[in-house]
């Protein structure tokens, strides 16, 4: 089981104050994300994601875009591991790329792995967290 830590205060702001399941579950199928096959409960600040998803890239997805919406603490995924990075002030995806993949030239790569949630390579934000590809 995976428990992925997330700023609350950071992130997409949702309509109302405080997220509910209704209001993730929206926020995915906005983005155009397939979560068939997964059941999103959110508990207090913290959001459980259970179930099998169409692949481990939708799964990762899914669960970047319920943590990345202010008011989410932490994303638990019954399924395991992912790779990510919480981004720091001052950070860019050339940077994000250096650390994670040793070369800052495959940001493209990151912002690939990040789509939809992310709509422009320099539109990142300390505390987002980004999915990092597996080679």
């Amino acid at each position: 089981m995976g428990l992925f830590s997330f700023f609350k205060r950071s992130g997409k702001r949702l309509k109302s104050a405080e997220p509910t399941t209704d209001d993730l579950k929206k926020e995915v199928a906005d983005l155009g994300l397939d979560a068939e096959g997964l059941d999103i409960v959110i508990e207090g600040d913290k959001v459980k994601v259970t179930g099998h998803a169409v692949s481990e890239e939708m799964r990762e997805k899914v669960i970047l875009a319920v943590g990345n919406v202010d008011g989410v603490s932490e994303v638990e995924d019954e399924a395991g591991e992912a790779n990510f990075h919480t981004v720091e002030k001052g950070d860019t995806l050339w940077a994000v790329a250096e650390k994670a993949l040793g070369n800052g030239g495959r940001y493209m790569e990151i912002y690939e792995a990040n789509k939809p949630m992310l709509s422009h390579p320099d539109k990142i934000y300390p505390g987002q967290v980004l999915r990092i590809p597996q080679d």
